[in-house]
């Protein structure tokens, strides 16, 4: 299983009045985090977004545990929670300078085509993400 590590330096314009990271803010990060493991895998977004499917977020689930501020480094840690062929979930947790779990999350996706947002099954569309994405999935027992 791969678990892609994608740094993040905390800028100004992300924190809010208290001087904190404002929450939805680690929206972005976790699409940062998401497109860091796409790219380890081989592959792209914008190749599938050019064939008109796209992979809206249908679901987050997150857990704030330690506020960043400005000036800190963030990092994303991101894998393949479960994947079924149409729905995928994504893991991820948020270290902080120190190494400890700032922040932990799940996002749910699918692929749906752009014109209509039904699913798409990436085993029919695309053999070789679905493979790896099977390959790189959480097993359970871990």
């Amino acid at each position: 299983m791969i678990i892609a590590k994608k740094e993040i330096e905390v800028r100004y314009a992300e924190t809010d009045q208290m001087g904190v990271v404002y929450h939805a803010n680690y929206l972005v990060w976790l699409e940062l985090g998401r497109s860091q493991l796409v790219k380890e895998l081989g592959f792209d977004y914008i190749d599938m977004e050019k064939d008109g499917i796209v992979s809206p977020v249908m679901e987050v689930q997150i857990a704030y545990k330690k506020p960043f501020t400005y000036g800190q480094t963030a990092t994303v840690h991101t894998w393949i929670e479960e994947y079924n062929g149409i729905k995928t979930v994504y893991g991820y947790e948020i270290y902080n300078e120190e190494g400890e779990v700032a922040v932990t999350a799940k996002t749910w996706h699918a692929c749906v085509k752009k014109e209509n947002f039904r699913p798409i099954s990436l085993r029919r569309h695309y053999p070789e993400w679905h493979a790896a994405y099977e390959k790189n999935k959480k097993q359970h027992s871990e």
